[in-house]
């Protein structure tokens, strides 16, 4: 394959799975037809880079981990202040799971927990880092320990993403982390403040 044959082929490829998460959100059982429709493309190109939806539902969950990798990667600096990391690293990955929510839905039919547990684990790493720095600064609670707060506040950031995903709530990161800074012990008050800080155009 050539260098222009390859570049075509690698366009070809986003343009499907690009159009695999519009789609997907739209109706999480479109069928493979309606992907190709909407990547401009035959049925049977799809095939030509992915063996079903399985695999196709796999590429997107890769481009996900990809992101999140990246934007967990450069999250983690120690800070004097951990509330605002939490509250930065929160506010960063947002945009990344609204853009893959509709994974959610399709975590056990076509992912399954393994694969869904090894895309979220670099964020899981990152929040349980700096939930250690900030109880041991004394700024999140020590009722549970940093591991299993950092499942619970994933859990929660997850719920709040199906709620979008469904069409029960609308927000742009900044009510749900400051329920993630609430979640982990931060006051009401300094919460909001905190994620107002980090939005100064709001």
């Amino acid at each position: 394959m050539t260098g222009r044959d390859s570049a075509k082929a690698h366009s070809t490829r986003a343009r499907i799975l690009e159009a695999a998460r519009r789609e997907l959100t739209r109706d999480p059982d479109c069928s493979l037809g309606d992907i190709a429709g909407a990547a401009g493309v035959a049925r049977r190109t799809i095939y030509g880079h992915f063996t079903g939806r399985a695999a196709l539902v796999h590429g997107l969950a890769a481009e996900a981990g990809e992101a999140v990798r990246r934007v967990s990667a450069a999250a983690w600096t120690p800070t004097p202040d951990a509330v605002t990391a939490l509250a930065r690293f929160v506010l960063t990955l947002w945009p990344v799971g609204d853009r893959y929510r509709t994974l959610i839905g399709l975590t056990h039919h076509d992912l399954g927990p393994d694969a869904v547990d090894a895309l979220l684990s670099p964020a899981r790493e990152t929040v349980t880092k700096i939930l250690a720095h900030g109880q041991q600064q004394g700024v999140f609670h020590t009722v549970v320990p940093p591991g299993p707060l950092s499942r619970a506040l994933e859990a929660q950031l997850l719920a709040l993403l199906e709620s979008v995903n469904s069409g029960l709530w609308n927000d742009d990161g900044t009510a749900a982390t400051t329920a993630a800074l609430i979640a982990a012990g931060v006051g009401r008050d300094s919460a909001a403040a905190t994620v107002h800080g980090l939005r100064p155009s709001r």
